[in-house]
């Protein structure tokens, strides 16, 4: 039931939902508002440690929401609510953030599903009148926007070489970089019908994941060797802290599976549609309906958040509203809704069963621990270069060189001013107030729209 976001004309983006779509996204937004409430699920993992606090008493909900609001404000209107009006595809920004805040704002548990659903209702319909009226403009920026997705979809391939120069030195980080280039080379030259850059970013991971492996090995191995040395026993990683600190919150989350698995079923299916991504290069994939590619993208990315997610999870008993992440590869590739409801429910399941285990293995395993940070820096350093050369490209397509200047230098003046609007985000909100520049600028005669 994939269901394409774009309409016929002109290559626009729109969000342009059925009746079905638009209860699934209340339903969603609905039921992740309550779970908030309630310190079952929140998104942000900023916020969740903080339910803790609160489950205990130590602080109140109305104490929380502005913590909520400060950590989440930058990336709901500066990153969320820019990529799904130039994609027109929805994102856990715009969603799950705001469900976040009214969740916690909620006076009555009863209220909190109520304002998730009409968060829902108004971003569904002010998202979708807010399009229709920038596609009236004379210069048309929802199309150029459009040239955002091939830095993001390509550069992003190459996160896990950055992250390898990161954790384990320059000359490792250079190395799995050239690996990775001519893998892609290969790819875009023998399998043509195969997105270029997931096999490359697939042999990134597990370069990523064999050098840290490789590490704790070693590491363990001397620290064998030096206790052997010393006539002592050989140090044996000791998991009893693990377990007494997350045992009582993994219980907590397990009395909560129905609800849980209910909240997985809905990402699932809301992924099975094609109105929803996950991730920032996953949007402009689901954009074009490439959901195999899509999934590829958000399934090796997953791997920077586990431990991040699993731990926060483990020591807060508060669960995350996307799970894993592995929710949104399954549902990306889903045939139809029902196969996603039923896939998101399995992995949320499945995800939730085994955090007590994950605990013991982050003891066992600290370079992946490490690893984790490493990938998600490297992550959001390759994605703030690709947005912003792909910014740079549609400033072009929409102003020629004036566009260009006014894209970069909107760019430079946050950076001067302390970066009010988050760096992942200033390039999409300068391109939009370029746009609507250009447009101004049209109507009082100082600007031709560019043809073509």
């Amino acid at each position: 039931m994939h269901s394409s976001v774009l309409l016929a004309s002109g290559g626009h983006s729109s969000l342009n939902l059925t009746a079905f779509q638009i209860v699934l996204v209340v339903a969603v937004c609905a039921l992740s508002a309550l779970l908030v409430n309630m310190a079952v699920a929140v998104f942000h993992d900023g916020v969740r440690p903080f339910m803790l606090d609160y489950r205990e008493g130590r602080m109140k909900r109305r104490e929380i929401a502005p913590i909520a609001f400060s950590l989440s404000s930058g990336f709901i209107f500066g990153l969320g609510a820019p990529m799904a009006f130039s994609t027109g595809v929805l994102n856990p920004w715009i969603l799950f953030l705001p469900t976040d805040i009214l969740g916690l704002l909620a006076p009555k548990r009863w209220m909190a599903p109520v304002l998730g659903a009409a968060w829902a209702l108004l971003v569904v319909f002010g998202l979708s009148g807010a399009t229709q009226a920038a596609q009236s403009l004379p210069v048309d920026f929802l199309t150029a926007m459009q040239a955002l997705s091939d830095p993001v979809m390509y550069l992003f391939a190459f996160f896990p070489a950055v992250a390898i120069a990161f954790q384990f030195g320059k000359a490792r980080g250079a190395i799995a970089f050239a690996a990775e280039g001519v893998i892609m080379l290969a790819s875009a030259y023998f399998w043509e019908g195969t997105f270029p850059g997931a096999v490359p970013m697939a042999v990134g991971m597990l370069l990523l994941v064999g050098l840290a492996v490789r590490r704790d090995m070693v590491n363990r191995r001397m620290a064998r060797e030096e206790a052997l040395a010393r006539g002592e026993a050989p140090p044996v990683p000791d998991t009893s802290a693990a377990e007494s600190l997350f045992g009582a919150n993994a219980k907590r989350l397990r009395k909560h599976l129905p609800l849980l698995i209910t909240l997985g079923g809905l990402v699932g299916a809301l992924c099975a549609t094609g109105i929803f991504a996950g991730g920032e290069a996953t949007s402009y994939v689901v954009q074009h309906g490439e959901m195999d590619n899509a999934a590829q993208i958000d399934f090796y990315r997953t791997f920077g958040f586990i431990p991040l997610i699993g731990l926060t999870s483990l020591a807060s008993g508060t669960f995350a509203t996307n799970g894993m992440n592995f929710v949104y590869a399954a549902g990306y590739i889903a045939p139809n809704v029902v196969i996603g409801a039923i896939a998101g429910a399995v992995i949320f399941a499945l995800e939730v069963l085994a955090l007590a285990q994950l605990g013991k293995l982050f003891a066992k395993v600290p370079s992946m621990q490490d690893a984790s940070d490493h990938i998600r820096n490297a992550i959001n350093q390759v994605l703030e270069i690709a947005v912003l050369f792909g910014a740079i490209l549609a400033g072009m397509q929409m102003g020629g060189g004036v566009g260009v200047a006014l894209v970069g230098g909107l760019y430079v003046l946050n950076e001067a001013m302390g970066r009010p609007v988050m760096r992942l985000a200033a390039a999409p909100v300068a391109l939009i107030c370029t746009g609507l520049l250009l447009n101004l600028a049209h109507w009082a005669h100082l600007f031709t729209p560019l043809k073509g």
